[in-house]
């Protein structure tokens, strides 16, 4: 109960937030049988086959006896299943909505009911998704992050049958990169190898630390030469003091 109650009633331009949690809550209090599996199928009882024994019929009631004993008990889950997951889906639902929604007597019917409701803020929502990815720039602040935001974004769009592959991602991670990074996508490109998300991430934190390491012995070196030009400056100014003396 402690999962369910953490679902978000779904209101209407919720839907997704809601599916998600829904999702989530049934699988960590392992009562998604019904969602992950479909509905065990009962197995035909034997027929006595012409010119066959009563022996090998028998043997083959026996053997089926087996089978039906395992559909039974598979069937039993299943239904308890069925029955938990179809009653967390209209407890979490508004009144407003779930009155407009049929009744069904599986949970994998019921919730296509329900997401045909929302065809139209599943549309809206996979644009909204998409534009996000390719206005997404990265200006510092953590590399590891930022991949790992643009990859939970497109993990978004698989429900809705817009999975990205891993190769678009990483182009697009590499379109939302900074001139200094302009060398490192280079080089990829010039590979004939493809990377995952991880290797991606991964030699990315490694650019990223090469880059900050060669900005900082920038930065001392620029100051260090600021330094030495004062100190040459004075040395220079008080020589024609001296000299005066």
């Amino acid at each position: 109960m402690a999962f369910i109650s953490h679902i978000l009633p779904l209101e209407g331009g919720n839907y997704r937030v809601w599916q998600e949690k829904y999702e989530l809550a049934l699988a960590l209090s392992e009562n998604d049988l019904a969602l992950t599996s479909p509905c065990p199928t009962k197995p035909v009882d034997p027929d006595e086959a012409e010119n066959e024994t009563d022996a090998d019929f028998t043997a083959r009631q026996q053997d089926h006896a087996e089978v039906r004993m395992k559909y039974d008990l598979d069937h039993k889950k299943w239904d308890i299943s069925n029955h938990k997951c179809l009653m967390v889906a209209k407890s979490t639902i508004s009144d407003a909505i779930r009155e407009s929604i049929p009744d069904c007597d599986t949970t994998s019917e019921y919730l296509k009911k329900v997401e045909s409701q929302f065809t139209g803020s599943s549309k809206a929502y996979a644009s909204a998704l998409i534009k996000k990815l390719f206005n997404k720039k990265y200006f510092g602040g953590g590399i590891r992050e930022h991949i790992l935001k643009m990859s939970n974004t497109t993990s978004k769009l698989k429900p809705i049958d817009l999975g990205l592959k891993d190769e678009f991602l990483i182009h697009l991670v590499f379109v939302s990169l900074s001139k200094e990074y302009e060398t490192f996508v280079v080089n990829y490109n010039m590979q004939p190898n493809k990377w995952d998300i991880g290797k991606l991430i991964a030699l990315c934190v490694q650019e990223e630390e090469r880059l900050k390491s060669s900005q900082g012995d920038s930065a001392n070196h620029v100051k260090d030469y600021k330094k030495n030009f004062n100190k040459n400056a004075k040395a220079q100014g008080k020589a024609p003091q001296n000299v005066h003396h």
